[in-house]
């Protein structure tokens, strides 16, 4: 009898989650987030500026509620959960006491956590429905969660292995690290190109897979788009 109450608090909260993630407001609340944290905050940072956490913050809140109420086992749903916060931890610590092993550690968190930031928007996004404008920003937010993705990618590998990228300008910190490397990430994920120069061979590999992925990705997001607008047409 106990547990009733709280069983139904739990069903009531999840049953709110689920409908503001089917509706407009999530996807559009991540997107803005997350543009503005590798647009604005991330090279301030670089300068020093503070208040990085906060997006940080936000978009962990965000991806963790949607999390629980995307189409997955509770397994999942739990395993999400504990990385998400290892992640969290790890990325605390390096900053209280900054060693290799905990940079190292936490961009290798970072970089799995990115990625399943991106299955998360994806789920969402092609979660039955009409197409709405809320999908397109699902899928802008995919693709900015990849190149961050990437960039943390290369962060570890440069922990790992230093001297794996050639700077014009060596970075002093870690902050400066990370927003040269996503510069790099997305300078490489859209085929712009960057001052910065992969060294080492297994990064020259990450580019080119970067590279691929960045062109073939508006493509197949542009098809299911259109084929689930279809569907929906055939339906109504």
């Amino acid at each position: 009898m106990t547990n009733e109450p709280h069983q139904a608090r739990i069903a009531i909260f999840k049953l709110e989650m689920s409908q503001f993630w089917s509706g407009d407001l999530g996807l559009t609340l991540v997107t803005l987030a997350v543009a503005v944290l590798v647009f604005v905050i991330i090279p301030m940072r670089e300068a020093g500026l503070q208040g990085r956490a906060f997006f940080d913050i936000i978009v962990l809140l965000l991806m963790l509620s949607a999390a629980l109420v995307v189409n997955q086992t509770r397994a999942g749903s739990i395993a999400v959960v504990i990385i998400v916060l290892a992640t969290g931890v790890a990325l605390g610590a390096g900053r209280a006491h900054p060693t290799l092993f905990l940079h190292e550690l936490g961009s290798a968190l970072v970089t799995i956590t990115l990625l399943i930031y991106v299955r998360i928007v994806l789920l969402v996004m092609f979660r039955g429905g009409p197409v709405t404008w809320s999908r397109i920003q699902g899928g802008v937010c995919g693709y900015l969660l990849l190149g961050m993705a990437w960039a943390s990618a290369y962060q570890f590998v440069e922990q790992m292995y230093p001297g794996a990228f050639h700077f014009v300008s060596t970075p002093m910190n870690v902050d400066q690290l990370t927003a040269k490397l996503i510069y790099f990430s997305f300078a490489t994920l859209t085929t712009v190109g960057s001052d910065i120069t992969p060294i080492h061979p297994f990064v020259r590999s990450m580019t080119i897979m970067e590279a691929i992925v960045g062109q073939l990705y508006p493509a197949i997001l542009i098809g299911a788009v259109v084929s689930m607008a279809m569907q929906a047409r055939a339906k109504s």
